[in-house]
């Protein structure tokens, strides 16, 4: 089992790898096509999914956690589309997908067949927020979705329940099934405050008596979801929507924690951002690893035409998305009478958009393993295995279509002009840079005050240039990647300079290996991911030829003193002025922005070397490490921010593409300039 669980975390890595390279697909499937590969290759791995500890392992955090992080007062302003959705829909389906399922295949009973539409009927908040950021949904669209998925498991898996135990005891009451739906549905969301508040209380409590301690404060975080799970089912609530209103009544506290103990509050988004990951990952690769078995069964039997069989899972899917657009149709039509006055009616694109993203997921999957193996009376459970072949295929479904055509769809001409587009740019640079000025803040304290203040001035005054109405713009990310070539191109001519002084004697072997060294750090900095291989094999036979110097590359680094550091500097200023010589040659006959551009920052480098060799101002080496270590945190801030605004939908995939380069860019710079200190 160890091995198992390590050989799926693997894959975890390996499909955000594979969806670098082909962007194209969205994660999901990736990871869902490595679980069936793993399945298929006869390496004798076979995992039971166990639908009570899923639910409890992977659906508790992950909704406690998209409770936590939905904006209350949207949800409030979307509470009827919203419970439109979560309970009418889902009870329209059952109704509606019932009758068709078990008058297209008689051979499931009507109740088991409603049982089947139950568990089609929740979409997967896992799967919508895995394609979001891809796709850029509208953010109203968005907040609809994630509310929609928060709500309708509980009303769905409850639909489920009852229908279940109809097709195995033969009893249904419509009136019973009713009560317990409202008393399972609002005994959740009470029971998960009241857990939640508990909890924080306890947690105050401890802060009083003097224990603060982040680790085991964060450690309450971790185990929060699985108590407001496991409580509310043993008191035979919903656990699920416990979790929702636990991850609600969090996020109060959240944001209290912001200045009562922002360490917990780093702590906390750096944990739970690991845990994400893995479980978004994980439910997936698991959903995967069971489609084979499934589908070998049903393709198997010569009871069943293969094709029929298929051709079943598509009408179904279809209804399905029929259903969700005439459903969302009606009501935004009718949006008055839930007292959206004051909104538009949506387009057509937008009910296209809400119907197909209604995507189904793990949830879906993890109800139909669990439906009992036989009835009351003894005999098997009427075709089992068609059920959950039929939901294993409609979500492979729904995640192709979503994948397919939400690009389509969600697409929007470009019709803003160049001046339009280099201000969206210019100012989610800002975005971006404010945050690494937040990340800045949030480690300053009494020791490294001046330092950060330094750092933080530095990023000031490049959001001021930014922010100019009148600067130049030309040299904004749609020229980022050829100005990044003609850097490469200026490390070469920097490389050949240092080759030539160590061969005339003008430098030491250690002060070459050193500039070396970082010229090869600065130019994978630049590599995109296109030339990143070609950039690593041609540093392949340098890295073979300097390998006892990087071994001891920490200690070399730490050897360098102030003259050693002084003839670095001039090394530097050596190479900058022969780049300066040779890029000027070449806008003489042939300029062009990216030429211009590199021409510029090697000007500016020799500029600042020659006022650091004639400044008076010196510092010490803690002040230098101190500085170096504050500029990695807040360049690893300007990317945690590119990814959050990503996943958020508020960026595109194109915009975080450009403004990741630009990041590149200046990481780069950074280490050239702390290089020669």
């Amino acid at each position: 089992m160890f091995i198992i669980i390590l050989i799926l975390l693997v894959l975890i890595g390996v499909s955000n790898v594979v969806n670098r390279f082909v962007p194209f697909i969205p994660i999901p499937l990736i990871q869902i096509a490595l679980g069936a590969v793993l399945v298929i290759v006869p390496l004798g791995i076979h995992l039971e999914l166990e639908p009570e500890l899923f639910f409890l392992l992977f659906i508790a955090p992950l909704l406690y956690h998209d409770g936590k992080h939905t904006p209350r007062d949207e949800l409030w302003k979307l509470r009827a589309p919203i419970l439109l959705l979560a309970v009418g829909l889902v009870f329209i389906t059952v109704c509606v997908v019932g009758y068709v399922v078990h008058w297209l295949i008689p051979s499931i009973p009507l109740a088991a067949a409603f049982g089947l539409a139950a568990i089609l009927s929740p979409t997967d908040a896992v799967a919508v927020s895995a394609l979001a950021g891809r796709i850029h949904l509208p953010k109203s669209l968005m907040r609809l979705l994630e509310g929609e998925a928060l709500m309708n498991d509980a009303s769905g898996l409850v639909a489920f329940k009852f229908a279940i135990a109809a097709a195995v005891t033969g009893v249904f009451s419509f009136p019973k099934a009713s009560l317990s739906f409202i008393v399972i549905s609002i005994g959740g969301l009470v029971i998960g405050a009241l857990v939640a508040f508990l909890i924080i209380g306890i947690r105050q409590l401890l802060r009083r008596a003097g224990l603060e301690d982040e680790t085991m404060h964060m450690l309450l975080q971790i185990l929060t979801p699985f108590m407001l799970y496991l409580i509310a089912e043993e008191l035979g609530v919903s656990g699920i929507l416990a979790a929702v209103a636990g991850g609600l009544v969090h996020a109060i506290e959240n944001e209290r924690l912001a200045f009562t103990m922002p360490n917990l509050r780093n702590v906390s988004n750096s944990t739970w951002s690991v845990i994400l990951f893995v479980l978004n990952g994980l439910v997936f690769v698991l959903l995967g690893l069971q489609i084979p078995g499934v589908s070998r069964t049903i393709l198997k039997d010569p009871h069943f035409d293969n094709f029929k069989v298929i051709g079943y899972a598509l009408l179904i899917f279809v209804l399905l998305l029929v259903l969700r657009f005439v459903w969302t149709f009606i009501f935004a039509r009718g949006g008055r009478w839930f007292g959206n006055t004051n909104q538009e009616v949506p387009s057509l694109r937008m009910l296209s958009l809400t119907a197909i993203s209604g995507v189904r997921g793990a949830i879906t999957l993890a109800g139909a393993f669990s439906i009992p193996l036989i009835l009351q009376n003894g005999a098997p459970f009427p075709q089992r295995d068609l059920i959950i072949f039929l939901a294993s295929s409609i979500i492979l479904f729904s995640l192709l279509t979503a994948s397919i055509v939400l690009p389509l769809i969600a697409k929007k001409k470009n019709t803003d002009g160049d001046a339009e587009q280099e201000r969206m740019e210019r100012e989610w640079q800002l975005e971006v840079m404010a945050a690494a000025v937040r990340a800045l803040q949030n480690t300053s304290n009494e020791k490294n005050e001046v330092v950060v203040g330094t750092v933080i001035g530095d990023y000031k005054l490049m959001m001021q240039q930014l922010g100019q109405k009148d600067g130049n713009l030309k040299r904004l990310p749609r020229f980022q990647q050829e100005e990044a070539e003609m850097r490469l191109l200026a490390l070469d001519i920097e490389r050949k300079v240092v080759h030539e002084r160590l061969e005339n004697g003008q430098v030491s072997r250690e002060q070459a290996n050193y500039y070396l060294n970082m010229l090869e750090q600065v130019e994978i900095i630049l590599a995109n991911k296109l030339d990143l291989g070609k950039v690593l094999v041609k540093n392949i036979w340098r890295r073979l030829k300097l390998l006892f110097t990087f071994l001891t590359r920490s200690r070399l680094a730490s050897n360098i003193v102030e003259p050693d550091l002084a003839e670095i500097r001039t090394l530097k200023m050596q190479c900058s002025q022969a780049v300066v010589e040779e890029f000027s040659k070449r806008c003489a006959y042939q300029s062009d922005d990216a030429t211009e551009g590199v021409l510029d920052y090697y000007q500016q480098m020799v500029d600042r070397l020659r006022r650091f060799a004639f400044g008076s101002r010196r510092k010490d080496s803690s002040f230098i490490d101190s500085r170096r270590e504050l500029h990695w945190i807040a360049i690893q801030a300007e990317r945690d921010a590119v990814q959050w605004f990503y996943e958020r939908g508020d960026i595109t995939r194109d915009m975080a593409s450009l403004l990741r380069r630009i990041i590149r860019n200046r990481e780069a710079s950074l280490y050239e300039l702390e290089g020669i200190g």
